[in-house]
This record gives structure tokens, sequence and C-alpha cells, in this order.
């Protein structure tokens, strides 16, 4: 394909993705069915045309957290410097980490910036990040709303930390009106990027002290401790009014700006790729799971950035990332849920379809960076008891579920919302979906997270044999795991006759609330075969 050729097609996709071609199929199955497509019984082999993973699962574990989850003893508040040995424990048994981190920790006085420690609270973040990447967990730094100072130029009654990052009264439209965002980018990514010759010209940070004896920040360059950060959150806060909301195209401009500067147009220490062009740069999360709002994104990108001298649009973003909570209300609709829903019943596995197709065309992996469920019982994010099952262990079932849903679909990495509860108390939707307790006890969902990711964390999805029950399959390296479910939510349960060639007996691994590793058990095959009864909790066979 040359590159006109290369042009006409992206164009009428784009344009075909626009239309809301595929919003008619974002429909939700009935009780008992699902929507992942239909695969067949058979034995060893994978069905054709099921999606081969290429990470692994451990990537499908990740957990939203803020920098205290890591560095605060709830003995000693008042010290933000050292990472707290418990806490570390139990962040390590998630799959990946995704931070959030407000712009005024980094930058609490315009153009003086500070990490370690940040003078907006005290925290490390130089141990934080260096502790992670010594334990081998990622993370994604998801750098979102805006600075004390930075709202002055706003009237009073329109002052909101999540408001669109620009001065009161700039153009939205303008790469130029966000670049104060962009330039602390910059400085990030000059710090814990992976980038050693940044010029030490443009990396500053503010070396006074708060008071006698407090560290003082120094400058470093190349840390290499963070490969991602996540331009914002949810900049289409329509619930919010104008002050919040972005379009594609505005946010599009945004991260223009943020990713490298206006390809360099904003002047020098601006923007994360110019820091560190290794750094990925993720699209905030979108609060409304619309992939023609990343059409519209990209194609503003076309017009305002062109292509690259391969022919591919020259893209201010490295990955697609959109969040999706399973519920009675689909997204697209504009009604109010009023009940969590199991993954598979959902509209969830056709709007990662929808948009692992879209971002296919474009080679970007695609992200989810929020999902998951509730446990007050008046949340309209709930998770239900079931039959025998509790909130709480329909709430670690639908949560695992969700992870093999979104490996099924091609989806590259999901973080869970979140690592402790805001208010387990409160009715209101997302305050009570937490995997620990504040006394750092592990739920059921943080058990069965522990135990999933021990188990087949590196273990990568290679397809789907079987629709009723769901049974895909696992590998790594020459070493195979099936994992089974039923998709329904009825306490429903399926019998049914698993094929294994080559084998005299596997281990069957159940999940276990309470635990840190599943309870196992041996099976011997009969002529390669094993009975099962599988239900709607996650079972586990692994071949020896």
């Amino acid at each position: 394909m040359n590159l006109l050729q290369f042009r006409f097609c992206y164009i009428l996709f784009v344009a075909l993705a626009a239309s809301g071609c595929k919003k008619g199929n974002h429909v939700k199955a009935e009780a008992g069915e699902t929507t992942a497509p239909a695969t067949g019984g058979g034995t060893d082999g994978v069905t054709a045309g099921s999606p081969s993973g290429t990470v692994p699962f451990k990537n499908m574990l990740g957990i939203n957290a803020f920098e205290w989850n890591f560095l605060q003893n709830p003995s000693d508040l008042n010290d933000p410097m050292h990472i707290y040995e418990p806490k570390m424990q139990i962040n390590n048994g998630f799959g990946g980490i995704r931070h959030y981190l407000d712009w005024e920790r980094i930058e609490l006085q315009e153009g003086k910036f500070t990490f370690s420690p940040a003078h907006s609270g005290g925290w490390n973040l130089d141990a934080m990040y260096q502790r992670c990447k010594a334990d081998n967990l990622e993370v994604l730094v998801c750098f979102k709303t805006l600075p004390a100072w930075f709202l002055q130029s706003y009237p009073a009654s329109e002052r909101d930390n999540e408001n669109v990052p620009m001065p009161y009264g700039a153009d939205k439209s303008q790469p130029r009106s966000y670049i104060l965002q962009a330039k602390a980018g910059f400085q990030f990514a000059a710090r814990y990027g992976s980038n050693m010759k940044v010029d030490p010209a443009l990396v500053s940070v503010n070396t006074q002290p708060r008071w006698t004896a407090d560290q003082i920040n120094e400058v470093k360059i190349g840390l290499s401790l963070v490969k991602y950060i996540e331009c914002d959150n949810e900049r289409d806060k329509w619930w919010k009014g104008d002050k919040a909301y972005q379009t594609p195209e505005q946010y599009a401009a945004n991260l223009s700006a943020f990713y490298d500067g206006h390809k360099g147009t904003l002047g020098r220490g601006v923007g994360v790729k110019a820091a560190d062009p290794d750094m990925k740069v993720v699209m905030a999360g979108l609060a409304r799971a619309d992939v023609k709002y990343v059409a519209a994104m990209i194609e503003w990108c076309r017009k305002n950035r062109g292509y690259k001298t391969d022919g591919s649009v020259d893209l201010c973003f490295d990955v697609v990332n959109y969040h999706l909570y399973s519920n009675d209300n689909l997204q697209h609709d504009g009604n109010t849920a009023t009940t969590g829903v199991a993954p598979e019943l959902s509209e969830a596995g056709q709007v990662a379809a929808d948009f692992v197709a879209l971002a296919k065309f474009h080679n970007l992996p695609v992200w989810i960076t929020e999902a998951g469920y509730d446990l007050n019982e008046h949340s309209p994010q709930r998770s239900p008891a079931i039959g025998n099952r509790s909130a709480l262990l329909v709430q670690a079932d639908w949560n695992i579920r969700t992870s093999l849903l979104y490996a099924r679909k091609g989806i590259e990495k999901l973080f869970f919302y979140e690592m402790y509860d805001e208010n387990i108390n409160s009715w209101t939707q997302y305050a009570s979906s937490g995997f620990i307790t504040d006394d750092l006890k592990r739920r059921p969902s943080g058990d069965y997270v522990l135990q999933v990711k021990n188990l087949i964390g590196d273990y990568r999805y290679q397809g789907t044999i079987n629709e009723q029950p769901l049974v895909d399959i696992y590998k790594n390296g020459t070493k195979t795991i099936y994992a089974l479910v039923v998709p329904a939510q009825s306490n429903k349960t399926v019998s049914y006759t698993l094929k294994i060639a080559a084998a005299n007996q596997v281990v069957v691994h159940n999940l276990v609330p309470g635990s840190a590793t599943t309870a196992k058990r041996t099976e011997q095959l009969v002529n390669g075969t094993l009975n099962l009864t599988v239900t709607e909790s996650p079972v586990f066979v692994e071949v020896q």
C-alpha cells in the first residue's frame, strides 16, 4: 500500500468510526447469555479467529492508588518520606499501579518544582517510584488536577481543581493554552524518565527548605523509574459543565502540548517527549467509553500534526485509554445505573472490541484504567449477593471475570478502582470499591487477585475453546492452564468435560477467600478427559 492509498483508507476508517456506525452494536446480553464470540468445544486447539494475547495476565490485575498507600505509617502520620513495609507487601499483590499524582504535589508554587520531598504533603516520590521498580511493580502516573496557584486566574465561583488545565479565558482549541501543564510534564519526565542527556539548564527544583533541617530537593535527571504518564483524568467531564469539559478536538490540542510541546513549537522545556522520547504518554481515561471520541482525536492529529514518514498519523498519544464500570446502564444511553452487572452480561466486551479495532488500525494498545464494583448495598455500582455467595465474594468473582474478559478481548492493561475504599458507608458510586481494608487486610477481591497473579501472572491468553462455560487457554512457554467460568449471575452451574491431549493428570485450582494461595487438588485424567462442575467463580486447571 502506498502513502496515498494509506491516507485514503485511514480517512475512510475514521469517518466510519466517527459516524457512530458501531453504536448500535453496544447491546447488553440477557441473563444467561454472553457477549463473547461463539467458539465451540474442542481439545487443546485454539479456536480460529480468537485473539492471541501478547501481554502477561498480571497486566490485567492493576490497581488505582495514592502516594499515602505506599509511604505513610498509620502510627506516624508525620513521616511521609519512608516506605511503610506492610503497605508495600499488600501493594505487591497487584499486577501494576496507577498512581494518582496531583499536579500541585510537584509544583506547589508556580515554576518551583519539588519531588523529594514534594512540598505539597511532604511525600518522597523518589522513594516510592524507586521501590516500585525494585519490586517489579510497573507504575502508570496519572498526572491530574490543577494547583491552587493556577486557579487564581479563575473567578472564585469557577474554581475547581478538575477544570480544563488552561488559564481562565484561554482558547481551549489551541495547544499553547496548555503550556504550563506541558512544562510540568517536561520536568517530571526529565527526572523520572530514562533520558540522561536532558540539558541540565532546562531542569530545576526548588532548593529552599520549608523549615530548619528540612531535606533539600536536588536536581536529578534520567532516574529511569517511570515509563508511562497519563495526561489528566476523564477530560470528558460533561457533568461539571464547560469549565471542566473538553471536546475530543480540544483534548487533542491539550495532549499535543503535553506530548511534545506541539511538535516542539511551544519552545524548549515543554512536553514529555522533549525530556524523554521513550516515555509513553497515555491519553486520559474517558469517563464515557465512546470510541468516536478517540476517532475525533485522531482526526484532529491528522489535520494539525500531519503524518509521519511511514505514512501513519502523527499522534500525540501512545496508548488509547477509557473507563468502564459494568452495570445496568449502557454507557451511551444517558440513563442512570441501579446495580452492577456481571462483566460478560454487560456491554464491556463489545465496547472493548470496538476500541481494539480502532486502535489496531493505528498500532496502538488499549488500556482500561478504571473498572470495578462497590460493596455498599445502596450503591448503583454494587455487586449483589447471589445464592450462597455474599456481595464480597461476588465482587471478587466479578473482578477476576473482568480481567479474564479483557484479556480475551485484546486489552493490554487493566487497573481496578481502587485499592482502599473512599467510604464504605457511602451510597455514592465507586466509594466502596476497595480491595483492601483500612487495617491492611485483603478482602476476597484482594485475595483473588493475589492468587491469580501468583498462578497465571506470567501466562498469556491464547484463545477460547468454549463459551458455556467459558474456557480460556493460557500458556507460559510449554506450560498450559485453562480458566473456566460460567458467564452468568444466577448461581448457575454447568457440567463440562475438558479434553486435554498428552497429559495424565492436572491440578485444579479454586479461589479461596482469606488465603494467599488457591485450594489445589490433583486429578487423574480418564482417556484424556476431566469432568468438572463449573460455577460462576473462576476455576483454573493446570496441566502437569
